[in-house]
C-alpha cells in the first residue's frame, strides 16, 4: 500500500476549492496554505495558462525526513508523511530540505480577525497547530484512516483529483498515470513523489 494522488490539469479550473477545503478541514492559520494553486503561463503567443495545484508530495524518499534531527518527520508504512508536533523543535531543517516548499513554520498565534480574539472554530482547530513547530499537508490522514478521501479530493468541484493506492496496478490512480502518461514534479531530484499530474 502506498497512498498517492493524481491531479488532472485538463479538468482543473483553478477555482481554489481545494485550497479552501484544506483550510476548512485542517483549520490552518492565516497565511498557511498546505494546498496551493499556482497560475502558470507557457508557450509562444498566444500563451497558454494553466492552474497548477501543489501540496506536500509525500515522497517515497523524503529529504525532509533525513534532515529532521529529532525524528519528528515520520513516513508511515502507507507512504503518508507527517510531522509529529510533540517531537518537533522548530529547527526548520526540514523546510530547507524540502524541494517543493511545502512546509510552514508556526511562529505565533495568528487570528483571522485581529483584535477580536480567537473564534470558537480557531480555538478548536489551533490545538492541532502549536506554536514553534513546522506543519504540512498530511493527506488528511484522519480522514484516510476512516476510509475517506482527503478534503481537497472530496471537495474538488471539477473532479480533477483522484486518491488511491499507487502500488495497486488496477487502482484508478495507477490506471490514470499509465493511460494518460502521468508525471511527477522534478523527478530528477530522486525523491519519487506520490503526487502525479495528468497533462492538460
Amino acid at each position: 500500500m502506498r497512498y498517492g494522488m493524481v491531479i488532472d490539469l485538463k479538468r482543473c479550473v483553478g477555482c481554489y476549492g481545494c485550497q479552501i477545503a484544506c483550510k476548512a478541514e485542517n483549520g490552518t492559520p492565516p497565511g498557511v496554505l498546505w494546498a496551493r494553486v499556482l497560475k502558470l503561463e507557457y508557450g509562444e503567443y498566444p500563451a497558454r495558462r494553466v492552474s497548477l495545484p501543489v501540496l506536500c508530495m509525500h515522497c517515497e524518499d523524503p529529504p525532509c525526513e533525513k534532515a529532521c534531527p529529532t525524528g519528528a518527520t515520520v513516513k508511515r508504512p502507507d507512504g503518508i508523511v507527517y510531522v509529529d508536533t510533540a517531537k518537533c523543535i522548530g529547527c526548520r531543517y526540514c523546510m530547507m530540505a524540502c524541494p517543493y516548499q511545502s512546509r510552514y513554520f508556526n511562529d505565533k498565534v495568528r487570528e483571522y480577525f485581529p483584535g477580536k480574539g480567537l473564534t470558537p472554530y480557531e480555538k478548536l482547530k489551533y490545538k492541532d497547530h502549536p506554536v514553534g513547530v513546522v506543519t504540512k499537508c498530511h493527506f488528511c490522514r484522519h480522514r484516510v484512516d476512516q476510509g475517506l478521501d482527503p478534503a481537497c479530493v472530496a471537495n474538488c468541484m471539477a473532479k480533477a483529483r483522484y486518491f488511491g493506492d499507487l502500488n495497486d496496478p488496477d487502482s484508478e490512480v495507477s490506471r490514470l498515470i499509465r493511460i494518460r502518461r502521468g508525471y511527477q514534479l522534478h523527478p530528477d531530484l530522486g525523491t519519487d513523489p506520490s503526487v502525479y499530474y495528468l497533462p492538460p
